[in-house]
Order: C-alpha cells, then sequence, then structure tokens
C-alpha cells in the first residue's frame, strides 16, 4: 500500500469502473444506460456551448455599433441558450438515474453478502482471517458498493467533460490543450496522498475496532448486563475500552496531521499551476497567436476543463479510495465462495440402517492437534448412542460432523453405502434434527422459534411443543404461540432459561427426522426437570435414531452404546454395565457424579438415576 502512486491508481481505475457499472448493470440495466447515455449527451452539449461561445464573442468584438454587434451576436447566444438548457436537462436526468441506483446497488451488495455468509462452510467460522476478512466487508466494503458506483459514474461523466473541454480547446489552439493539466496535478498527488494514508490506516485499525466493538457490545447488551453489575466490572471494561481507544484515537489524529499537510501542499502548487496557465494565455494573446475571442472561449473552456478535471480527480480520489474498501467486499465475496461447499449432485437418503464414522480426522483451521483423532463409530437404525467424555474430548466437533455442519479432513461418514462426501449437505441436513445446548434466542414469535420457517401445519406444532413440554411454557404467554420472545420489543417477553430449553427441544421434535442429534439438552434445566424430558426423549424416539451428547452420565445408562471420548479419540465402547465392568474412565466419571447423590458408597450407582 505504501508503495501506490498515481499510475497503480490509474492503472487500477478500469478494473474497477469495470466492476462497478457490472455491479450497477446487475442492478438495474434501464438506469445504468439512462446515467451514461445522458452524461455522455450533456458532454456533447457542453462542448456545443463552447463552441457556440466563440461566435458570441467573434460578434461582440467585433468593430460596428453596439447595437448592431448585439444583434449579430444573437443567433449564436440563443444556440448557447439552447445548448446549457438542453445540459442541464440532461445531467438533472442522469442524477435522476444515478439516484434511483444507489438503492438498487445497496440491496444488490446486501444480499450478495448475507447470502455468502448463511451459506460458507461452518469451518469458516472458526478462521480468525476469515472474521476479519469479514469485518472489513461488513463495516466498510458494503457500504461503499453504492457510493463505489456513483463515484465511476461520477468519473466517467468528469471524462466525458474534459474531453469536450480538451475538444473545443484542440479546436481552437494546440498550444493551449497542455494547459489544463498544469493546475490540477497537484491536486492529484494530494488526494492520492491522502488516500493511501487513509486507507493503509483504516486497514490497520481493523482488530483494534473488533476489538472496541465487542467490548462496547458486552457494555451495552442485556444478555450480559447482569453479570457486569454482579461482578463490578463496569471500571474494568472502560478501562479495556479507554486503552484500545486511546490508540486508536492517536492513530486517527497523526493521519490527519498527515493529510493536512498533503492537502496544504497540493492546494500551494496547484495555486502555482493556475498562474502559469494565465501567464501562458496572455503571452498568446500578446504575440498575436490566438484572437481576442478565441481567448475569451479559451478562458471559459480552460475554467470548464478545470471544473471537469477537479471533479474527475475527486471522483478518481473517492473511487480509488472506497474502491479499496470495494475490492474488501469483492476478495471476501470471493473467498467466501471458495469456501463453499463444492457442488454435490447426490440428494441425501431419507432414512437409513446405519450411521458409520469410518476413520476420521478432523482439524480446526490453525490447530496443531486434531480435534478429532482417527475416529470410528457406527449407530443403528432405532438405536439411542450416547457419546461422553470430559471438555475438549471432542463429543461436539464429532456431532457436527454427523449433523454435516463439518466435512471430516480425513475418513468418510456413511449413510448404509452412501457416503456423505458427495451428498448435498443442505438437504442431508433436511433429515437431522438438532438439539443444543447453545440454542439461539430467535428474536421472532413463539411459533416460529419452534418451525424454524419449516410449515407442517397447526397439528404438528402443537405436537412437538406437547411432548417437549413447551406447550406449558407457551400457554403462559400473553399471546401464546404469537407472542413475540425477545423484551427489546413492544409486548416481547422473555422465556427463562429453562423455558427456552423446551422450546429448543420442540424445534427438534418439530423437524420430525430420522436422526436427532441432542447435545447437552438438560444443561438449562432442573433435576425433576431434566429426569422428564430424558423420559419424553426416549418416548419420542420410539422408531427414531438419538445421538445423545450429555455430561449427566446417569442420564445415558439406558443408551444401547455408549462411546467415551478423549482428547480426540474414542478409548472405550459399550453398555452401561460393560463399561462399569470394564473400571475405565466411563466408570471414574459416574462413580464419580453418583457420589454427589450419596452419602455413602452402597448405592452410587442407582443415585444418579433417580435424579
Amino acid at each position: 500500500m505504501t508503495g501506490i502512486g498515481f499510475l497503480t491508481m490509474a492503472r487500477r481505475l478500469p478494473a474497477l469502473i469495470g466492476q462497478a457499472v457490472r455491479m450497477a448493470w446487475k442492478a438495474s440495466p434501464r438506469d445504468t444506460l439512462a446515467t451514461i447515455s445522458l452524461s455522455t449527451l450533456g458532454g456533447v452539449f457542453t462542448a456545443f456551448g463552447l463552441l457556440a461561445t466563440t461566435g458570441v464573442l467573434q460578434a461582440l468584438f467585433s468593430s460596428g455599433a453596439t447595437p448592431d454587434r448585439i444583434r449579430a451576436a444573437l443567433p449564436s447566444l440563443l444556440l448557447v441558450g439552447v445548448a446549457g438548457a438542453l445540459r442541464t436537462t440532461l445531467q438533472a436526468g442522469a442524477g435522476w438515474a444515478q439516484a434511483r441506483l444507489e438503492p438498487q446497488v445497496s440491496r444488490i451488495a446486501e444480499t450478495q453478502l448475507y447470502d455468502l455468509t448463511s451459506r460458507v462452510d461452518l469451518i469458516a467460522y472458526d478462521d480468525v482471517a476469515f472474521h476479519d476478512s469479514l469485518v472489513r466487508a461488513r463495516t466498510r466494503g458494503v457500504s461503499m458498493v453504492d457510493t463505489v458506483v456513483n463515484s465511476a459514474i461520477d468519473v466517467l461523466t468528469g471524462v466525458i467533460g474534459i474531453v469536450a473541454a480538451a475538444g473545443v480547446l484542440g479546436i481552437l489552439h494546440p498550444v493551449l490543450l497542455p494547459l489544463l493539466l498544469l493546475a490540477v496535478i497537484p491536486d492529484a498527488w494530494a488526494a492520492v496522498r491522502s488516500a493511501r494514508e487513509r486507507y493503509t490506516t483504516m486497514y490497520a485499525l481493523v482488530p483494534a475496532r473488533r476489538r472496541k466493538w465487542i467490548l462496547s457490545d458486552l457494555m451495552a447488551d442485556r444478555d450480559t448486563a447482569a453479570e457486569i453489575r454482579s461482578f463490578t466490572m463496569r471500571r474494568f471494561l472502560m478501562r479495556l475500552y479507554d486503552a484500545v481507544t486511546d490508540a486508536e484515537q492517536a492513530v486517527v489524529l497523526r493521519l490527519a496531521r498527515r493529510q493536512t499537510v498533503a492537502r496544504l501542499v497540493g492546494e500551494a502548487l496547484g495555486g502555482v499551476g493556475t498562474a502559469v496557465v494565465y501567464v501562458a494565455l496572455g503571452l498568446l494573446l500578446a504575440v498575436g497567436a490566438v484572437p481576442l475571442a478565441v481567448a475569451g472561449t479559451a478562458v471559459l473552456a480552460i475554467r470548464s476543463g478545470q471544473t471537469y478535471l477537479s471533479t474527475f480527480m475527486y471522483a478518481t480520489n473517492r473511487l480509488y479510495e472506497e474502491g479499496l474498501y470495494f475490492t474488501d467486499f469483492l476478495e471476501f465475496c470471493a473467498d467466501a465462495r471458495a469456501r463453499l461447499t463444492s457442488e454435490r449432485p447426490r440428494q441425501a437418503p431419507a432414512a437409513f440402517e446405519r450411521i458409520t464414522v469410518d476413520d476420521v480426522t478432523f482439524h480446526y483451521p490453525g490447530g496443531e492437534r486434531p480435534a478429532l483423532d482417527h475416529v470410528s463409530i457406527h449407530i443403528d437404525r432405532g438405536e439411542v448412542v450416547a457419546l461422553v467424555g470430559e471438555n475438549g474430548s471432542g463429543k461436539t466437533t464429532l456431532s457436527k460432523i454427523l449433523a454435516g455442519l463439518y466435512d471430516p479432513g480425513e475418513g468418510r461418514v456413511r449413510w448404509d453405502d452412501v457416503d456423505l462426501a458427495g451428498v448435498d449437505p443442505e438437504d442431508l441436513r433436511r433429515h437431522i434434527a438438532v438439539i443444543a445446548q447453545d440454542h439461539t434466542r430467535w428474536p421472532l414469535t413463539a411459533k416460529d422459534n419452534i418451525t424454524m420457517g419449516l410449515e407442517k401445519g397447526a397439528e404438528a406444532l402443537h405436537a412437538s411443543a406437547q411432548v417437549a413440554g413447551a406447550d406449558q411454557v407457551i400457554a403462559e404467554l400473553p399471546h401464546g404461540y404469537r407472542t413475540l420472545l425477545d423484551r427489546r420489543f413492544k409486548d416481547g417477553h422473555e422465556p427463562s432459561g429453562g423455558q427456552w430449553q423446551r422450546i429448543a427441544v420442540a424445534r427438534g421434535f418439530y423437524r420430525d427426522a430420522p436422526l436427532l442429534i441432542c447435545d447437552e439438552p438438560t444443561a438449562a434445566l432442573d433435576a425433576r426437570a431434566e429426569h422428564s424430558l430424558f423420559e419424553r426423549i426416549r418416548g419420542h424416539a420410539d422408531g427414531r435414531t438419538v445421538l445423545l451428547i450429555t455430561h449427566r452420565l446417569a442420564s445415558v445408562r439406558y443408551a444401547d452404546r455408549i462411546y467415551v471420548l478423549d482428547h480426540g479419540k474414542v478409548i472405550e465402547r459399550g453398555t452401561h454395565d460393560e463399561l462399569m465392568a470394564l473400571g475405565g474412565q466411563y466408570a471414574d466419571l459416574y462413580t464419580i457424579q453418583a457420589s454427589a447423590y450419596s452419602s455413602t458408597g452402597d448405592h452410587r450407582e442407582e443415585a444418579p438415576t433417580q435424579a
């Protein structure tokens, strides 16, 4: 970035303009065509008006009585007036079409961005580089797209005006043409330098600003408000915020100083250039190289050219600077497309007899140790299979691979004989229901929080709510299923953690999929509610397949098979009785938990079941 100059910017402009025009054309071909064609016609009438001005001046500067000279100038004066009126009308039409483009381009860009962020492979969100790229695209990139399009059109308009003025000067006298450049080269240098300084500064500040936004969200979010007060964290968070803000402010102030110096130097040199232009024009008049009428028209053409050149340089500077953020947006979109799952035309099987995980290994981005290390398990139709282990053992990662959210780095996952590597993941997910501990509390109605955009009718909605125990929660809501579950909005209601858990369970039951994955589904429930929910899951699982991930081992003793994971490896497998007899890690964990429910060791195995 520090090596970018005007020539580099000039080389990049055609590509930037091309990208902007393509984006505009995608948004509205009609408005794009109208903007460019009307601006072009406006430039034509600008040139026509300048040439007609020569006739006016020649008539006024000729010999004879003043009334005669005025009458002689009237035809040319009429042409100047008509050309000016037409130019103004055409420019107004171009401005109207350009104003229509702005919201359409913004919508296209936002749709493109969020379509990609909602489709990109989930593993991308575990990549720090992806997060930084996403922040740049969301905060400046997408908001700059419509501005880049406007600037690109302004550049084209400026070029058209410059061509018109230059054409007139070329017709009047070839020597006048290069004089146009002298007044704007210094401004061009200052503009490029200022843009480069600003972008490099903003780019370097992205991590700091992301940290500042995170801190500001923590201090202004309802979910963290209670803990901030309980732990008296306000001063601590403000110290962190002030430290980041002070560092950011110092950088921005240094940027302002450098930009001011560049602008002053550019304006001073620009003033010198303008003076040289008029001195040269005076010399041409003195030596008789141009007549007075032509000199007068040349003054108008030079002023017009300077105006268009200034517009062009300003628009070019804006286009270049905003184009850097626009490029961030385009590069993020390209990166996100590269992270999309490749086309997989095969449809997922509607059901299965056995799901097989065969020698699967998986790494998170930047992780040295595999989260899963050559894991092999199987799940038969109608079984309840449990994954247990301590934190970080790989249970949730394995469940996400089974849910089609992650692709294994090595190994295969199969539904019967169908390798899921060739199956459309979105189609696969339609056959899987997930009840997660960290479920999203959507700011939607109670009904939408259960149906999740899937419409299966009122009967299925009520049945899933009933089997999950969510019907009792909804019965207490002021507007039933139509209640908005978010207190930040009028008439909104906020369920408790346990009530949200029941709604999340109903969400999984409503999908009615052949595979139900329950990842710590009872984390927010008390012992009685937990026991009741597992009974409901067991009853709902009749004929279905359930994968259960939990720390509470009393809940898995009736599972058909239990897999014990440790540091990404399966170290034990079997039924509850087999694992207790083995006396390994599962037996140790179960005994530790059982001791919490019994004052003696005589009933350690039975006590957790009663809980």
